[in-house]
């Protein structure tokens, strides 16, 4: 059986330098004979990582959110078209044998999370997902100092809704 590597992290887009760190990854996993899986969209690490691979030969699989592929990057050999949404990240985490997390959002944090669960190695390049927790996604990462003040932010919360 071949190795996996899933390389994740945003699916938007990339500046310069973070387009050509995924590419590269890409590239690298492909140069080992590696198998590459991400999420397999159209933008940001997922696309730029299928490309490196896939220019330097390499067998690129994409885990999609949608049961119909339309969000899929032009590079990928084999398109896993889920209509799981978010839910295929535990597909991406179990699936690789070691996952490599470039900057993300909360997506990118739960494959993080998935993965340390599973036991499975994650490398970090290019940022901290401790800091990132504190910016990730629509929900919000609130520290409290005793019982009293998390109860107190708590009922903030829900009287805001």
């Amino acid at each position: 059986m071949r190795t996996v590597v899933g390389i994740m992290g945003s699916g938007r887009s990339l500046d310069e330098a973070g387009r050509s760190l995924a590419y590269r990854l890409g590239s690298m996993v492909a140069e080992r004979g590696w198998v590459l899986l991400t999420g397999g969209s159209a933008g940001g690490v997922m696309d730029a990582a299928s490309q490196g691979a896939r220019e330097t030969g390499g067998l690129v699989l994409g885990v999609l959110r949608s049961d119909d592929g339309a969000e899929a990057s032009a590079h990928l050999d084999v398109a896993i078209r889920t209509g799981m949404g978010e839910a295929r990240n535990v597909i991406n985490v179990l699936s690789s044998d070691v996952v490599i997390a470039l900057p993300g959002g909360s997506g990118t944090l739960s494959e993080v999370a998935l993965a340390l669960k599973s036991g499975k190695t994650v490398v970090v390049l290019g940022w901290d997902p401790g800091t990132a927790l504190r910016t990730a996604g629509p929900g919000r990462l609130v520290s409290a100092s005793s019982a009293e003040d998390a109860m107190t932010i708590a009922a903030q919360e829900i009287d805001r809704r």
